[in-house]
């Protein structure tokens, strides 16, 4: 019973043991350095690498096949690097990398399998990028250089420093602006020398600034070759070494001893300094030649003094040579320099400029000359001088004229001390005496290079003669005038006025006229009053309009021409005239008739006639127009049935008495008779032998065309059949002939006449009467026909009703078509003679009518 208790303990014991046995510790997979997973030792990160970069993936296993889980742990005080995902072992860089500041990072990573965890502190190496700039050392760089330094004398070095690694962190060095530069430098060790063949100068320049540029090599940057520079100025200060001599400042020295200074008043003072501005020495003057005696110099302050009193002094000029030497700190004269002082003994400025005349001093001046002398000429009338009695440039003064310029111009134009004035003139169209009776100057004399400028006038007065110079001249030039027609002689019709400037006799001026249009006016040669003859006789409907020239001239001669536009104005003299006091006139219903009167008038209102009926039987048939004398039936009467009714007057010619009155003042008028025959329209040949019942030569005129183109017609239809049937040789029967006729009856050509007809049966037609005989157009058996009877001329229209109209017949007038040859043998025979004997009897006719009808108005 005992031992049981020690073997159950024995048997927990082992077990234990057994279960410690069975369970292996996790471990991380070595996979090298190139690994981009495992333990991450040996890992290597650029230290431009982007916060956020998966960078590494941890990775191991568990023996027993259990799952791991990574973690990532840093000593205290460490910054933490990255971040671990602990079931995938990936690892992300969560702070900014420098390998300037930190270039190995510690980190103890770990795995686990929940029983047994194994941890390796492993370094992760940090690589240099190329994210530094170089950086001078020891800044601000100031140089203290002497002038004397030799050429190509090493004088600095600068230094710069870059703390990346490789090519980023080597520097280079060179200057900017190499070509303007004294200095080069060493582009390796930053070594600053004075260039070769260059010597630096303190008198010219004092500070150099030299820029100097450090230059990294160049290197990645994230993922992009970088290079990066740095500048810095050196200033180079030059030292001062005594090499130069002094210099005089101020040159060139000009003094003045005036006529009034005292003896040793001091003129001017020289001044020279040590060319080595840096450690100066100081200066000693002396005057080496050139005072005669007359002058001395401060040998410290270099103030020269004249010792004598200035009307002493045997010179105007004196020209002293002046030495400034440089005495070094033991006392020695080392180097020096001349420089030359001009003096000068000058007048004082105590006079003014001086006109004198012949008589001594004189401020006025005067001449009388004639107006418009010639340019260039010389007013030697005037006899001036000037003078100014200072010496040197007190005395030297400018001349000018004060008053209208452009005129003359005095000569000379500058003075010294003295000369003779001489005027000359410049322009002789001004000098004219119709603007200037008087001419007036001040002559001026003005110093020119004195502070007091003093000035003197004296006062110039030309007095100008008149010469005849000028040409009377109208106030126009021309002249419009209007006279009526009925002035009498004598009478006035416009003044022309001419004026000439000039004096005296030279500006009377006599006026004449001349000129075609001059023969009914004259002119008073003094007033210029333009009248008319005593005879003469103006009429505006004659000559209305006159022209002729005006002359107006001075007792030289000298004349100017003006042009004269006289116009006649219309009286109203005349009555408006008919051609005849009783006339006669044809009314067709519907048409007008027109009278006319004439009124001989030149001008409106006096020739405007207006019309009107003063009587009229019966009254209220006929209107008038006023303006143009055009006489129409009242528009009611449209046939000859209401005249009928109107009147009992078969015959229908009705009597007007017509006035013609014009438009003038005071008015004028006439009368005249009108006897209208009214009938109805008619057809146009009967309108044409109505219209030419006056004039039967127009008639037969007519009439003789109508049958010559007959005759040619006939010409050529039996030049056509003489042709045809001459081919066929035969000769075709009369009876032939005669059908063809009938069948082509644009062979056969008849003219028609036309007779009036009335309406109402008052008058028949003219009816159209053919003559059948002779069908084939031959004429030679009808050679001794008698001619048709010639229509008698119709008789006067009587007012009465239509029915009882008279009949006018007029018969028809037909002829056939005759060869041509055959009318020539007709000619010779002697037959010809019909025409004009039908012509003949037809005038009678219309003779014989034109008498009754003049009987029967009577």
């Amino acid at each position: 019973c005992e031992c049981f208790p020690r073997v159950a303990v024995f048997l927990i014991l082992q077990f234990t043991v057994f279960i410690f046995q069975a369970n292996y510790a996790p471990y991380f997979f070595d996979n090298g350095d190139r690994s981009t997973n495992g333990n991450m030792a040996l890992l290597s990160l650029s230290e431009d690498t982007p916060i956020g970069t998966h960078v590494y993936t941890l990775n191991g296993t568990d023996p027993e096949g259990d799952p791991v889980t990574y973690s990532l742990a840093y000593e205290a005080g460490s910054r933490h690097y990255f971040s671990v995902d602990k079931h995938l072992g990936n690892v992300t860089l969560i702070e900014e990398l420098d390998r300037e500041k930190e270039d190995e990072i510690e980190v103890i990573v770990s795995i686990s399998d929940g029983l047994s965890t194994v941890s390796e502190k492993v370094r992760i190496l940090v690589t240099d990028a190329n994210d530094e700039s170089p950086e001078f050392i020891n800044t601000p760089y100031i140089v203290q250089v002497p002038e004397n330094t030799p050429s190509g004398s090493s004088i600095f070095k600068i230094e710069a420093v870059d703390r990346d690694t490789g090519s980023g962190g080597s520097i280079t060095y060179f200057l900017q602006n190499i070509h303007a530069n004294k200095f080069t430098i060493d582009r390796h060790s930053g070594v600053l020398r004075i260039k070769t063949g260059v010597a630096l100068d303190y008198e010219k320049s004092r500070t150099h600034f030299v820029i100097v540029v450090a230059k990294d090599g160049g290197g990645k940057l994230r993922g992009h070759n970088k290079m990066f520079s740095a500048t810095t100025t050196v200033t180079v200060n030059v030292e001062d070494v005594q090499d130069t001599p002094p210099m005089f400042i101020g040159t060139p020295y000009y003094g003045y001893v005036y006529e009034d200074t005292l003896a040793g008043s001091e003129v001017l003072t020289v001044v020279a300094l040590d060319g080595d501005r840096g450690k100066p020495n100081s200066i000693h003057y002396c005057i080496v030649n050139g005072s005669e005696s007359s002058f001395e110099i401060s040998n410290t302050t270099g103030a020269i003094s004249v010792i004598k009193s200035p009307n002493q002094l045997k010179k105007e000029v004196y020209e002293l040579k002046v030495q400034a030497s440089e005495v070094s700190q033991e006392g020695d004269i080392s180097v020096y320099a001349f420089a030359t002082v001009t003096i000068r003994v000058v007048d004082l400025n105590n006079h003014p400029p001086t006109f004198y005349g012949e008589n001594g001093p004189q401020n006025q001046f005067e001449l009388t000359m004639y107006e418009h002398p010639p340019e260039g000429e010389i007013l030697r009338g005037l006899k001036i001088t000037v003078n100014d009695s200072d010496q040197g440039a007190n005395a030297k003064f400018n001349l000018r004229l004060v008053g209208p310029g452009g005129i003359f111009r005095v000569v000379p134009q500058t003075v010294l001390n003295e000369a003779q004035v001489t005027i000359i003139v410049e322009n002789s169209a001004a000098i004219d005496y119709e603007k200037f009776k008087v001419l007036t100057f001040k002559l001026l004399a003005i110093e020119v290079n004195t502070p007091e400028k003093f000035s003197s006038t004296a006062d110039v007065g030309i007095r100008l003669l008149d010469t005849n110079d000028n040409v009377p001249k109208f106030s126009s030039d021309y002249y419009v005038a209007r006279i009526p027609e009925n002035s009498p002689g004598g009478s006035n019709v416009v003044a022309v006025t001419a004026t000439d400037p000039d004096s005296g006799l030279w500006g009377e001026v006599k006026y004449s006229i001349y000129g075609t249009g001059a023969d009914l006016f004259l002119i008073h040669p003094s007033t210029g009053i333009i009248y008319t003859q005593p005879w003469a006789t103006l009429d505006a409907e004659v000559n209305s309009k006159y022209n002729f020239y005006v002359k107006a001239e001075d007792t030289d001669g000298k004349y100017s021409l003006a042009e004269v536009f006289i116009t006649v104005l219309d009286v109203n003299d005349h009555s408006p005239e008919f051609n005849e006091n009783i006339q006669e006139k044809t009314m067709i219903i519907g048409s007008p008739v027109k009278i006319e009167a004439i009124d001989q008038d030149a001008e409106e209102p006096n020739n405007i006639v207006d019309y009107s009926i003063m009587q009229a039987d019966p009254a209220n048939v006929f209107d008038i127009d006023q303006s143009t004398g055009e006489i129409k039936l009242k528009s009611y009467i449209r046939s000859l049935d209401i005249i009928h009714n109107i009147t009992k007057n078969k015959d229908c010619i009705w009597s007007l008495v017509v006035q013609a009155k014009d438009r003038g003042s005071p008015s004028f008028s006439t009368t005249a008779v009108l006897k209208i025959d009214i009938t109805e329209e008619v057809r146009p040949m009967a309108a044409f032998l109505m219209q030419t019942k006056d004039n039967p030569m127009k008639a037969l005129g007519v009439l003789a065309g109508v049958m010559g183109i007959m005759v040619m017609i006939t010409v050529m239809i039996s030049t056509a059949m003489f042709w045809r049937n001459k081919r066929s040789n035969k000769i075709m029967p009369v009876r032939r002939i005669i059908k063809k006729r009938q069948t082509h009856p644009p062979r056969m050509v008849r003219m028609e006449w036309l007779k009036l007809r009335r309406p109402n049966s008052a008058a028949e037609k003219f009816i159209v009467k053919e003559d059948t005989r002779n069908e084939n157009s031959n004429n030679n058996a009808q050679a001794g026909a008698a001619l048709p009877p010639t229509p008698s001329p119709p008789p006067p229209p009587a007012l009465t009703s239509a029915a009882a109209a008279p009949t006018w017949h007029v018969p028809t007038v037909s002829g056939s078509l005759t060869p041509t040859f055959i009318n020539k043998q007709l000619k010779k025979k002697g037959l010809g003679g019909a025409h004009s004997a039908l012509v003949s009897e037809l005038k009678m006719k219309f003779e014989k009518r034109n008498t009754a009808l003049g009987d029967l108005h009577i």
